[in-house]
Order: C-alpha cells, then structure tokens, then sequence
C-alpha cells in the first residue's frame, strides 16, 4: 500500500482545484489524486459540446497535465471504501492508498425525477460521462422532435446548441415555473430571454408540468398534466443535481439538510482528518446562513481553495454562498449574482432598486457598441448590496464578476457609487454613463426620495 500525505478523491473543477491549492499552500507534502473517469468534462462546457465545440472530446480538463507539472500523482480507479480508522482508501481493483488528510470531491447525479416512463429508450439525463454525451449527440442526430424538461441554464443553452447544430429540430422545453430561468432572475430579465429562445425557434411551454413519458420501449410522447400531449423522440431532462454523497455516507460521514457532506466553514466533515468540497458538500447561504442547493463550478472551485489551504493549517474559510451565473442566449448576455428581488423578499429583506442602462462603448458609434443594463438590490436600512442583475452586451458577462466582489464585500450603494472606475472608449461605457455605479446612484435617489415622504 503506497502512502500520501494527501489523497484527493475526484478530478472535476473541485478535485484539481483542490490538489492545485494543496500543493502551493504544501509544496512539501505527497498528494494522490483519484478519478473513475479516464476524461473528465468542463461542467460548464457540456451544452456546447452539442453545438458550437462539436463533441465532448473538445470539452475536456486537461487534467493530467495540470497536475502532472505541479508533481501531482494521478491513478484512475473507483474509490469504493474509506476507512476512518486506518485512514485509507481501497478501488474497486483491490488497491489501496493511506492518507493523513482526505479531500472528497465527488461532484453530483444528474435528477431523474419519477416520472411513468423515464426508463424508456432515447430519454437521457446529463452525466459527467464522455462516452454517455456522445450517445446523446448520436441520437440528436436523427431525432425529429426534442422535449427539454426544465428551463434553467442547463435546459436553455442545451435548446440553443441543439436548435443551432439541428435548425430543421423541432425543440420544445417544458418548465414547471412561471418563466424560463426563473429562479436566477426576475421576471423582467425573464421575459427577454423567453423571447431570444422563441426568435431561434425554440418552443416554450410554461406553467407546465410532465405526467409520463409514453411509446412502445423507445419515447415517442410527453404526457402534460393538463391533458396536453408533445411529440417527442428524444427526451433530456435538466432539472438540476444532488450531492453524490454515497462514498461518505457508507464511510459514516454525517449528511447535511439538502443530503450534502456536512463541513464547517473550513471544509472539514464531521471527520476532522476529512474534508469535502464541490457539488458533494453541504452549502450555506451567503445572506442568511440557511442551507442552500446551489451547486455551481464557480462554487466548487471557491470552496476548493479554502478545503486546500486548510488542510494541515486552517487559513481560510467558507462564508456561504452567493451564486453567480451567467449565459448568452441570442447575442445576449444574461447574469446575475446574488438574490433576486422575490428571493431577498422571500428572506424577510426590506428592498430597494437601482437601474442604469446605456451603451457599453463611448462614444456610442465605437466598434462592438452594444447597450448593457444593470440592476442593482440593496438592503433599504443598512444599503447594503445583496443582488446584481445585468444583461445585454456580453461584456456583462466580467461585469458580474465585479458584482459579486461587491456584494461579498458587503458594500453600499454609497461605497458602490463613489469608487474609482477604470474606463476606456473601446472598453466600456464612459465614466459619466457608467452603469454600475449610476444603478447604485439611482438606488440611492429612490431611498432619498422615500425619507422625504
């Protein structure tokens, strides 16, 4: 049996994040990392390996070589069996590693919600798996009619690349929910994208929930609750993930609300020796410290580099989760941080709201021009932000980014307002029409306005 210092189980965006933190933060120290996977899919990248990348060769980490360059050791096998005690791993071919620190990263399972009929042929959920995503293109290829089940990232950008790689498809998404994307952003951010999907072709059936699935071994319908029936021969369902949490539970790892891993706020499970990050661990919300489902890459890795920098010395830690998104559907960006005005209701917050729009580029007329809105959510007593919204040009897709600093930085529309801002005609809107800081400037406006009544 080889011995590590490190033994990182899973090689996704948690798994390499985390053996690549562990190794600058312990440059001295062994580590393993441990994958069943020979390829492992960018999570990110998958609906574009139906389209524009092509196939799911082209959307991979190049995981053997990041961790080969920083002397990571890399074995491909399934972890089966963690022994607290003797603080070891076993695969499934009989062989075993010691760990002093273990890292779980084992990512998420697709839903499959239990529908009549989910069994059948050409009805597919996504996996993390190569050969599994190319066996969903092989069908696309002579599929006639597409139903999509949920209208959330995964089912949006799927519609978009298959519409794309297919234009005589006929692609239908079936979404429960009100509107498309709806638990990301509010409604008047909805509506625009619903109406980008519908301009590419793309039928949308809201309000709407699936009964089963029918045909004679291969699906051939969709049953809707309502009594409406789709023509569909092909089925992807992408209506979210849980925790892969099983190696955990058989190691006797406690399981949080949402059955993730349980951590504290440095990682570390109920077995101190053991910490989980990504898809597989329990999260908390940045807002309210209330369990939260979200599972997001831009997560995984965070929280990667908190599990690898704490392993032999606790350096940071965890202060829940905001949520950050961003997609293009048309030529429109779409993005969001933190809650929108419904969920910051939801959590008992007083609101207000500030909005800028303008063009991207000064003067208007430079090149790659595009308009770009910004929504802002503050906390009407203390002004601190708790949301951002933007969509338009696809420079929103970095402005987020900025967002979401500001809203792990707790800071008011005031601060927001007043920083300095870097700002170029062929970068972004002037310095006057910068919507950032005016979205805030036109929150505050409205909180002036409402002290004088």
């Amino acid at each position: 049996m080889q011995q590590f210092d490190v033994v990182i189980i899973g090689a996704s965006a948690a798994g390499v994040t985390a053996a690549l933190t562990a190794r600058r933060h312990y440059p001295e120290k062994s580590i393993l990392v441990l994958r069943k996977e020979k390829q492992v899919p960018i999570p990110c990248g998958i609906p574009y390996a139906f389209g524009v990348v092509g196939t799911p060769e082209k959307n991979l980490i190049p995981a053997d070589d990041l961790l080969t360059k920083n002397t990571i050791t890399t074995s491909i096998g399934e972890v089966v069996t963690v022994d607290r005690i003797k603080r070891e791993v076993e695969l499934a071919g009989g062989e075993r590693y010691g760990y002093q620190r273990l890292v779980i990263a084992t990512g998420s399972h697709p839903v499959v919600p239990p529908i009549p009929g989910n069994d059948k042929k050409n009805i597919f959920a996504i996996q993390k798996d190569v050969p599994y995503m190319q066996s969903i293109i092989d069908a696309l290829l002579v599929a006639k009619n597409l139903c999509i089940v949920g209208c959330g990232f995964i089912g949006v950008e799927i519609a978009e690349e298959c519409k794309r790689r297919r234009p005589d498809l006929n692609v239908t998404i079936v979404e429960m929910l009100t509107h498309c994307l709806q638990l990301v952003y509010d409604e008047d951010f909805c509506t625009q994208a619903e109406a980008s999907l519908k301009e590419q072709g793309i039928s949308l059936l809201l309000d709407k929930k699936v009964r089963s699935f029918e045909g004679n071994g291969q699906v051939e319908k969709v049953s809707l609750a309502d009594g409406d029936v789709i023509d569909a021969d092909m089925v992807i369902l992408g209506i979210g993930a849980r925790p892969n949490n099983e190696l955990a539970v058989k190691a006797g790892l406690e399981s949080g609300p949402t059955n993730g891993i349980q951590v504290n706020r440095y990682l570390q499970t109920s077995d101190s020796s053991i910490f989980a990050c990504g898809d597989c661990a329990e999260k908390v919300s940045f807002f309210d410290g209330k369990p939260s489902s979200l599972k997001l890459a831009s997560i995984a890795t965070m929280e990667a580099r908190v599990a690898g920098a704490n392993l032999f010395s606790v350096s940071r830690t965890t202060m829940g989760v905001i949520g950050v998104y961003s997609t293009v559907l048309g030529e429109r960006a779409y993005a969001a941080a933190g809650l929108t005005a419904s969920q910051a209701v939801e959590k008992g917050f007083d609101v207000v709201v500030g909005e800028s729009e303008s063009v991207n580029r000064h003067p208007g007329c430079m090149p790659g021009a595009k308009p770009l809105k910004v929504k802002l959510l503050f906390e009407r007593a203390s002004q601190i932000i708790i949301g951002g919204q933007v969509t338009g040009a696809k420079s929103g897709g970095e402005l987020i980014n900025t967002i979401s600093a500001c809203i792990h930085q707790r800071m008011t529309a005031d601060a927001i307002a007043t920083f300095q801002t870097g700002t170029h005609p062929a970068l972004t809107a002037s310095p006057i029409a910068y919507q950032l800081v005016n979205a805030a400037e036109v929150a505050i406006g409205a909180m002036k306005k409402e002290m004088k009544h």
